[in-house]
């Protein structure tokens, strides 16, 4: 099961404006009924599991205080959940949404809580290293899965305009980091000025997460398939392959530079004996999807800048006192050195 703690101090609901709602989703449960927990995982968008004898709702929404512009974006992660209802069943359901008149103050949407195991380290010490191919080929298949979405046939058709999506995703990703740095990093201009001038050529368009790793996703309990996919935050349709640069930019070896073991959190379950290199994902998700991975360091490169983003917008919100979560206190730290690995990247 994915983690769930008490909820962090300063982050709590008001359950009471929240009834309504639930009633509406699980009808006949009084407001006692009623239990807030927060997942632990994540260090963006706020999750909560509210539960109660007659069944769980997940809520999310954004995190507290001010937000960097077009980033926690729950009206459009909610409308990305409604359309691939149908098309990815492991997408949660959507049941509702509330924006302009949230009673909590800013947006939040209500969802299916699905049930799964969560693989991470911990759970991996006790399993038989062999295990790691089988669980990287099923995460290289349903990301293959996804890719192959006829999005023109969904309502996805009315929301994006894919073409010229690495373009612009250089540059918006640039100016993310100029609102968000608290300080110059060495290389960060070279960096960003060798993104927006090495763009590659994309091929055919796809539905993209964004976010795919481990950590956002549960297992069914035979470990066959996955039971449920989550954070569709980033989500969009984009070039397929930059979608699996930020899966590789997760995908982190016993080898590769502190940052990447620990510095964000747990030490990844894919550093674990066993699972399979990079490149050997590369090549399941290549079979799988039938594309030629081509440019692979430009969106390993980009990734790694993309990641360095966040931890940036994450560490001025903590800097701000919009958020206490002492998790994010080295995240200044954090940045700069993912800056270093993005730099490092480009001669993959």
């Amino acid at each position: 099961m994915a983690e769930v703690i008490p909820v962090r101090p300063g982050e709590e609901l008001a359950l009471e404006v929240l009834h309504p709602y639930l009633e509406r989703i699980v009808p006949g449960m009084r407001l006692q009924d009623w239990t807030v927990h927060q997942y632990g995982a994540g260090h963006s968008n706020l999750t909560y599991l509210l539960r109660a004898p007659g069944g769980e709702v997940v809520l999310r929404r954004p995190p507290l205080g001010p937000v960097a512009p077009r980033a926690h974006d729950m009206v459009r992660e909610y409308q990305i959940l409604q359309a691939l209802s149908g098309y990815y069943p492991y997408a949660p359901k959507v049941f509702g949404l509330e924006a302009d008149m949230s009673p909590l103050g800013a947006p939040f949407f209500l969802m299916e809580a699905k049930e799964g195991l969560l693989v991470d380290e911990t759970w991996m010490q006790e399993q038989p290293a062999a295990l790691g191919s089988q669980l990287t080929r099923v995460m290289a298949d349903r990301l293959a899965d996804l890719h192959r979405i006829a999005w023109r046939d969904t309502p996805l058709a009315s929301m994006v305009k894919p073409d010229g999506f690495m373009e612009r995703q250089a540059e918006s990703w640039a100016r993310r980091y100029q609102m968000a740095k608290t300080e110059d990093v060495p290389g960060d201009r070279e960096l960003c000025q060798w993104l927006t001038n090495h763009v590659p050529d994309s091929g055919e368009a796809a539905v993209i997460h964004y976010d795919f790793k481990f950590n956002n996703v549960l297992f069914r309990p035979d470990l066959s398939d996955l039971a449920g996919v989550f954070d569709w935050e980033m989500a969009t349709v984009g070039d397929p392959l930059a979608d699996v640069g930020v899966a590789m930019s997760y995908w982190v070896e016993a080898d590769d530079p502190p940052i990447l073991q620990s510095a964000l959190g747990e030490r990844p379950v894919t550093a674990a004996p066993g699972f399979p290199r990079r490149r050997d994902w590369l090549e399941m998700y290549g079979r799988a999807s039938g594309r030629d991975i081509h440019h692979f360091s430009y969106y390993l490169t980009f990734a790694y800048f993309k990641l360095a983003v966040i931890v940036a917008q994450i560490y001025t919100r903590y800097v701000r006192g919009q958020t206490q979560d002492p998790r994010f206190q080295h995240f200044g730290r954090a940045c700069r050195e993912l800056i270093a690995v993005a730099l490092d990247a480009r001669s993959l």
